[in-house]
């Protein structure tokens, strides 16, 4: 389960770039070539977030679909689910990924005061 992993790295950056503010939602896109379980990734959130200044944030996922450039006709296209790496136009499979591979925290939602304190 590499998500228990991931989400130790993603408590790091969100750490470091909430600067004290309480995090309500962590964005983040996932390529399909990941190989990252989305439901995995958020019951592990929850593991790695309890009993921390993170504790109550959730993760959302945007999975980026895979798609492929075609280096023979220039095509490109989404993979699909079966990942073919063949050229829907010309056939080719002399392809290279353009999309499908990221994974990274894209933006917070922030509270507008740092924990622990209260507007008067």
């Amino acid at each position: 389960m590499h998500e228990l992993s991931l989400c130790g790295s993603i408590a790091d950056i969100v750490s470091r770039h909430a600067e004290g503010r309480t995090v309500t939602v962590i964005h983040v896109q996932v390529g399909q070539l990941r190989q990252v379980v989305p439901d995995t990734l958020a019951f592990c959130w929850e593991m790695v977030s309890a009993d921390t200044a993170l504790d109550g944030s959730v993760i959302e996922v945007e999975t980026v679909p895979a798609r492929m450039r075609c280096r023979k006709c220039g095509h490109s296209d989404e993979v699909g689910d079966l990942p073919v790496f063949a050229c829907h136009d010309c056939g080719g499979i002399d392809a290279e990924i353009i999309a499908g591979e990221e994974f990274m925290v894209t933006s917070l939602d922030l509270a507008a005061e740092p924990a622990g304190e209260t507007g008067t």
